[in-house]
């Protein structure tokens, strides 16, 4: 039975001397984030393939990692979780022409207006920044993350709520980047104002990784705004148990206390989360702390993100080994977000074994197999 730790910060040389008042304030960790090759040399040993990567990556993707997230990297361990997620590595400089695509979900091809992706009949993504606190390397928005020129503007803003405010089948804003709560509180205040002013808007949506890599981020002024605009529901983004700091405790028990609803949404990824046993423990601890495992999203076709993907057996597997043993609020949905812009479908561990006129035969989580009497 797997148990669901907490790990401790162990702050690197470079900010041994940092006062505490300011490694907890969340402005200092984003202007203090690694950005130079020698900057991220000094906390991480890096091997000579990471550097080659790191150069030749760079007009492509920049790399940005806060000093809390470049704290849980093991300097010496080239493998670390954390470190495959936030350094660059020589996969990123593989091209597969036959299937990476730069807009990997149509997004842009979904545009009505700038910024706004509309691709269910009741739902949008609303693109409200393209910053965030670190740029992970299994990013899918490679094409607009990080880069300046793709900042939404107010305007794009605007066009943006007008969108939605014309259009009554949207019933669930996604604000999504970049990282929404990049935004400053009064700003984020200001568009969840408007969003939940819409008659017909039902709730709002935040996907962020700020709990995971900057938990400074949630302050209780931040808290106290996202209370005055229920419904808000934030969905994380947390991949391994290394993650799972006292911050970012303390940072899901000030969204969950302000009634926000949270959920993660775990991405499998090569070497880092593809272990049955991993994710247990990482469910697990997400449960305790209120925020329950949403999605696990299978890695999509993303240029440069190819030699962390797995196949989708893994995924079946990792749930096939988790039902039974562990909590149903434990079980994510284990998807695909289809390329083009189909949408999401869900894959799951073949139970179905076989049919004799009404009795169908199931197995279950054990290997053992049931007769079920199927009314006509």
């Amino acid at each position: 039975m797997t148990t669901a730790p907490t790990f401790p910060i162990a702050r690197p040389a470079r900010w041994q001397d940092v006062p505490d008042a300011r490694w907890n304030d969340w402005t200092w960790q984003q202007q203090n984030r690694l950005t130079r090759l020698e900057e991220v040399a000094e906390v991480v040993g890096l091997t000579e393939d990471e550097r080659h990567a790191f150069k030749a990556s760079a007009e492509h993707f920049q790399v940005s990692i806060t000093p809390h997230y470049a704290s849980l990297i093991d300097p010496n361990d080239p493998q670390c979780p954390i470190r495959l997620q936030s350094v660059p590595q020589p996969g990123e400089l593989e091209v597969h022409e036959a299937f990476e695509l730069a807009d990997p979900l149509a997004e842009e091809a979904h545009m009505p207006v700038p910024g706004i992706t509309h691709r269910y009949p009741d739902r949008v993504l609303f693109y409200v920044i393209h910053h965030c606190p670190v740029y992970c390397r299994h990013c899918t928005r490679k094409r607009k993350v990080s880069n300046p020129t793709t900042t939404a503007s107010r305007n794009q803003i605007e066009s943006g709520l007008a969108y939605i405010a014309a259009t009554p089948a949207v019933r669930d804003v996604l604000l999504s980047g970049g990282d929404p709560l990049s935004l400053s509180d009064k700003r984020l205040d200001e568009i969840l104002g408007r969003l939940l002013e819409i008659e017909h808007v039902d709730l709002v949506r935040i996907g962020t990784r700020n709990p995971v890599t900057l938990p400074q981020r949630i302050t209780p002024e931040l808290a106290r705004i996202l209370s005055k605009h229920r419904p808000v529901y934030v969905h994380t983004h947390f991949n391994h148990p290394r993650e799972c700091t006292p911050e970012a405790a303390r940072a899901l028990g000030l969204l969950a206390d302000a009634g926000c609803v949270l959920g993660n949404q775990m991405v499998l990824l090569r070497g880092v989360n593809d272990d049955p046993e991993c994710v247990e423990t990482l469910n697990r601890w997400l449960l305790r702390h209120r925020c329950r495992p949403y999605y696990i999203f299978q890695c999509d076709m993303a240029q440069g993100i190819t030699h962390l993907r797995t196949p989708l057996e893994k995924g079946i597997e990792i749930i096939d080994r988790l039902r039974g043993h562990v909590s149903g609020m434990a079980v994510p949905h284990f998807v695909v977000d289809l390329p083009g812009g189909g949408g999401k479908v869900s894959l799951l561990p073949e139970y179905f074994q076989k049919r004799e006129g009404r009795w169908v035969t199931f197995r279950n989580y054990e290997g053992k197999l049931f007769k079920f009497y199927d009314v006509p």
